[in-house]
């Protein structure tokens, strides 16, 4: 191990004990999406202390923050978030469905983790610059509402990931391994119809009703998925109906919409159909609408030299290990799963010499909890789901690592996630993520060409422009 590495490896270790802390009080905190002011607050105090310089509200979002270290270049960014989801209140440790506060919230995506590995990695960082005495600038990011807000899409369309020259990540998971590939974009806009109530049976020509108006735009934009790219994807939720009597003639109704597509500018090009379709149904019952934009996100684009510096850091320090009960209680939490024919990460998306080698490797394991690190994949890969993470990798060079902190085949967005995720399970996955964030990033300071590399493929990969799906005014919002 390199002494410059030593040094940012030896800060982390010794601030385990603050690391951890944070870690446990977001998990208790369990802030909605955009109200994360507790723990915002939280590592901003905790931020301040440590020496960085702390800016509060960044891109105009309350609960966002930067906090730097350092001067001149290379600035490369930690990127953290916070946010939990509702219904998924749950007892840290336990193998059952057991609420701690009926109807809260909880840390099902292990955000809890995610902020407090980012935090691991900025301290480590710091305590590398002070040692090397040389140029460069570490930049932590408290980015809010990943859960519905996309606060990193609202900083990307402010310019803020411009300023760097590489941006790293992690997230916690259920396999250690380098992500890669592209992702979809996504756009999420309510459409609040209005319209007149009437008796539906003594006066139904006095009334306009908001429901058909609704059930119209959704029927238009059925046949809308005729006639488009087969790389697209439409859902929908109807958030209000109404009201529950058949006999009155609905006022009012919304309807929730989210436009995917691998390529952003397609999505916002899909997006304008959408709402011209919300205009037609306005127009046939007579109603008028409001268009709520709730937020976006890009595309994400792949960056194969960070990830290698990612993967060969990753390989050198290895990845979490389990105590015997520790094992025990994550093959309890993972039984009710059926994990036969499942394979996480790398496996699970790309080619079957991966899927074999994860396989032999789980064998090798014997336990619920993925303890290896899953093979670097190096293809063209591509990912259904969407993150914001997306419109920083447009802006600048980005790559990011999953963390196990959780057993094998448990569902996102689950009690057992919010269980595991407030155990030192969840502990040792921050750590370990700070750990090789913290290492990839002394070799993008130490090795400037690593840098040039990294950006050479960025500008390959982004020539045709970035298409930002968050128009100008817009503010992260959540739906009503």
């Amino acid at each position: 191990m390199k002494s410059e590495k030593r040094a940012a490896l030896t800060a982390i270790e010794e601030k385990k004990a603050i690391i951890f802390e944070v870690a446990d009080r977001v998990w208790e905190y369990a802030e909605l999406s955009l109200q994360e002011y507790r723990s915002c607050r939280l590592y901003c105090d905790v931020l301040e202390r440590e020496g960085f310089r702390v800016e509060k509200g960044i891109a105009g979002i309350e609960t966002a923050f930067s906090a730097s270290f350092g001067s001149g270049r290379p600035v490369i960014g930690i990127l953290a978030e916070y946010d939990a989801l509702s219904g998924l209140s749950q007892r840290a440790g336990a193998v059952e469905r057991e609420e701690t506060k009926s109807g809260g919230n909880g840390h099902g995506c292990g955000h809890n983790l995610l902020g407090a590995g980012a935090l691991a990695a900025a301290l480590g960082l710091k305590a590398y610059l002070e040692q090397a005495d040389r140029p460069g600038t570490v930049v932590l990011y408290g980015c809010p509402g990943e859960e519905g807000g996309a606060a990193k899409a609202f900083m990307a369309r402010d310019g803020v990931w411009s300023e760097l020259d590489a941006a790293l990540t992690w997230h916690p998971e259920d396999v250690n391994e380098v992500t890669t590939g592209s992702s979809n974009s996504c756009i999420q806009v309510q459409y609040k119809f209005i319209g007149t109530a009437s008796h539906a049976a003594g006066a139904p020509e006095k009334g306009r009703s908001a429901l058909d108006a609704v059930e119209l735009m959704n029927i238009g934009v059925q046949f809308l998925r005729e006639h488009m790219s087969d790389r697209a994807r439409i859902h929908y939720a109807i958030t209000d109906a109404g009201g529950c009597s058949a006999n009155v003639v609905q006022p009012r109704a919304s309807v929730l919409y989210m436009v995917r597509s691998n390529h952003v500018a397609e999505a916002v090009e899909l997006q304008k159909r959408v709402d011209r379709i919300a205009e037609g149904a306005s127009l046939m019952t007579e109603t008028v609408f409001e268009r709520k934009f709730i937020d976006g996100c890009a595309d994400t684009v792949c960056n194969h030299v960070l990830e290698k510096v990612l993967y060969d850091n990753f390989e050198q320090l290895g990845v979490p290990t389990y105590t015997e009960e520790e094992n025990a209680y994550a093959d309890r939490l993972a039984a009710e799963f059926d994990t036969r024919n499942y394979y996480p990460g790398v496996a699970a998306k790309y080619d079957a010499d991966a899927r074999e080698a994860v396989e032999r490797r789980q064998k090798e394991c014997g336990h619920a909890m993925n303890a290896f690190l899953a093979p670097l994949y190096t293809g063209e890969a591509f990912e259904p789901g969407s993150t914001d993470v997306g419109d920083v990798s447009w802006l600048t060079p980005t790559a990011q690592i999953h963390v196990a902190a959780w057993p094998n085949g448990c569902p996102g967005h689950s009690w057992q996630i919010v269980s595991c995720d407030g155990t030192h399970i969840g502990h040792k996955a921050a750590l370990q993520a700070g750990r090789v964030l913290a290492a990839g990033a002394v070799d993008l300071f130490e090795n400037p060409d690593l840098l040039k590399k990294a950006r050479e493929e960025f500008e390959r990969r982004t020539k045709g422009g970035f298409t930002c799906p968050i128009p100008e005014g817009a503010v992260p919002v959540v739906p009503d």
